[in-house]
C-alpha cells in the first residue's frame, strides 16, 4: 500500500445535504447514530435537511464536521487504508486525534460542541471579526497587523492557509484598520468573513481556559501515529503534548502551509482530504503542485482512493 497522509477539514466545510448519498453506507450511518447518542439530538437530520441557520451554529457545525469526517475515515478503514500521519485544519485536528486513537469519538463529539460554545461566549457577537487577505507575503501581513493593533484593540494573522492566502483575526475595529493598511501594501483583496467569533487569536483566551477544564475531564491517550498539530506544524504523539497543542490552538495561528510542507519533507507526497467539501485539497494544490491529492466524501471518491492507494 502506498504511504499517505490524511488531512481533516475545519469549520466552513459544512453544507445542508452533506453526505446525503454517503448515508447509504452502513458505517457512515452508524457513526452519525453514535454522534446522536453522544449529543442527545438528531445531528444527522440537521446535516441532511437543515435548516441552514441551525447547521451554521458553531456548537452544531463543529460536531457535524467532526462526525462526517470520522464517518468517512471509518469507511476508508474498511478497505484497510491506514494513514502514515494525520493532520487537521483547526477543528479538523480533533478528527485527526480520533483517527490517531488519541481521543475517543464520543468524547470528541461532546468536546467540540463545548468548544464551539466556549468560542462563541468568549467574545460578544459583533465585537470580533476575521478577514481573508489575498496576494501578500506573510511577513507583510504580520507587520500590517502589528501596525493596526493597540494594547487593547488587536488584530493577528490567524490562518496561514496557502501562499498568498492568510486569514486575520481580532477586534472588528482593528481588522478594519488592518484592511486599509493591507490594501495600501498591495493586497489584491481583503474580504471580511461571515463568522460569529474571531478564532485563533488572543481574544480566545477565555475559550482556551474553558477548554483546558473540559480536557481535564476526559482521557487523552498517546497517538498511535504522528499528528501534525496546528500550534507548531510538527508531529506529536505524547498525550500531554496533544493537550497543550489543543489549548494553544485556540489563541494561536493555524500553521497549515508549514504543516503540509513538513509532511512532504517527511517523505509523504500523497494527501487525502477526508470529510465534507474539498477546501483543503484546493489549498494543498496551491501549497505544492507536486503532491498527489485525493478526497473522500462519498462512495465514488472513496472508490477512487481505494483504487489508487490499496
Amino acid at each position: 500500500m502506498k504511504e499517505f497522509a490524511i488531512v481533516f477539514p475545519g469549520q466552513g466545510s459544512q453544507s445542508v445535504g452533506m453526505f446525503a448519498s454517503f448515508m447509504a453506507n452502513e458505517i457512515v450511518a452508524r457513526t452519525f447514530d453514535e454522534a446522536n447518542e453522544a449529543l442527545g439530538y438528531d445531528l444527522r437530520e440537521i446535516c441532511l435537511n437543515g435548516p441552514e441557520a441551525d447547521l451554521n451554529k458553531t456548537e452544531v457545525t463543529q460536531p457535524a464536521i467532526l462526525t462526517a469526517s470520522v464517518a468517512a475515515l471509518r469507511a476508508m478503514e474498511e478497505h484497510n487504508l491506514q494513514a502514515k500521519v494525520v493532520a487537521g485544519h483547526s477543528l479538523g485536528e480533533y478528527s485527526a486525534l480520533v483517527a490517531a486513537q488519541s481521543l475517543n469519538f464520543a468524547d470528541a463529539v461532546r468536546l467540540v460542541r463545548l468548544r464551539g460554545i466556549a468560542m462563541q461566549d468568549a467574545v460578544p457577537v459583533g465585537f470580533g471579526a476575521m478577514a481573508a487577505v489575498l496576494g501578500l507575503e506573510d511577513k507583510v501581513i504580520i507587520d500590517c497587523c502589528a501596525q493596526a493593533s493597540t494594547t487593547e484593540d488587536g488584530v493577528f494573522a490567524a490562518n496561514f492557509n496557502s501562499p498568498g492566502q492568510v486569514v486575520i483575526s481580532g477586534t472588528k475595529t482593528a481588522v478594519q484598520r488592518a484592511q486599509e493598511l493591507l490594501l495600501q501594501a498591495g493586497a489584491k483583496k481583503v474580504v471580511e468573513l461571515a463568522v460569529s467569533a474571531p478564532s485563533h487569536c488572543p481574544l480566545m483566551q477565555k475559550a482556551a481556559d474553558t477548554l483546558k477544564l473540559e480536557l481535564d475531564k476526559i482521557k487523552l491517550s498517546d497517538a498511535k501515529i504522528p499528528v501534525y498539530c496546528n500550534a507548531s506544524a510538527s508531529a506529536i504523539q505524547n498525550a500531554d503534548d496533544i493537550k497543550k497543542a489543543l489549548i494553544l490552538q485556540l489563541t494561536g495561528p493555524v500553521r497549515y502551509v508549514e504543516t503540509i510542507n513538513n509532511i512532504k519533507q517527511a517523505g509523504i507526497d500523497t494527501i487525502v482530504e477526508v470529510g465534507p467539501g474539498k477546501v483543503l485539497t484546493g489549498l494543498n494544490r496551491r501549497i505544492d503542485k507536486s503532491l498527489n491529492l485525493f478526497n473522500v466524501n462519498d462512495d465514488a471518491s472513496l472508490n477512487k482512493v481505494v483504487e489508487a492507494l490499496a
